[in-house]
């Protein structure tokens, strides 16, 4: 296997970026880039810590990643698996990056920078949803905001419905658990119950 071990052998292989690959990139949130963190009901976060990476999914209404300020986010910590392996990473090593989607367009969004968890009552209060507040919010320290091209959507064809694949094609949630336990947790069992776990603890 030949590899790329190098800075230098990287820029001799894909060269120099195009000027508007360098120039969309801000250290704040413009308009035009708050526009698409409004409208993205999706963001994958990333994380880094003692114990390794994460990079898991953020889902709610459009525009729960509220803009506070061009430089600063806020992001609520809803209900999930109490696993917190990103929660861990950022008490460690506070830096991260979203990336936000935004069903039909090509474009996503990037955004680095730093975060703490914030657990003040009055800010989780405004983050409540059917009366449920979040447990924590993570406030975002803007660093770098850029867009990434549409290639990739193009290429994956993302938002095609036709493209979509029957989930019944593939192992539901409780079969993976099942076989990876030697059926030590019930998988039938534990589909049966999803739906009405996930209505109970959706918030």
């Amino acid at each position: 296997m030949t590899t790329v071990s190098t800075v230098e052998q990287l820029e001799a292989i894909y060269g120099v970026p195009a000027e508007p690959s360098l120039v969309k990139e801000t250290d704040y949130v413009t308009p035009e880039y708050a526009r698409y963190i409004a409208a993205s009901p999706f963001a994958v976060l990333a994380t880094a810590g003692p114990e390794g990476l994460d990079c898991s999914p953020r889902g709610d209404k459009p525009g729960f990643v509220r803009i506070v300020d061009p430089r600063t986010l806020m992001l609520p910590d809803r209900h999930g698996n109490n696993r917190i392996d990103s929660l861990r990473n950022i008490v460690a090593v506070p830096r991260v990056a979203l990336l936000f989607l935004v069903p039909g367009s090509g474009v996503t969004l990037r955004v680095n920078g730093t975060a703490q968890i914030s657990i003040a009552a009055d800010l989780l209060d405004s983050f409540k949803m059917e009366g449920k507040p979040p447990r924590s919010v993570l406030a975002i320290a803007v660093q770098s905001v850029y867009f990434q091209c549409a290639r990739a959507l193009i290429r994956s064809d993302l938002w095609n419905p036709h493209r979509h694949v029957d989930p019944k094609t593939l192992p539901s949630a409780g079969q993976i658990l099942s076989a990876i336990t030697d059926a030590r947790v019930g998988g039938e069992a534990y589909d049966r119950a999803w739906p009405q776990r996930a209505k109970e603890t959706m918030w």
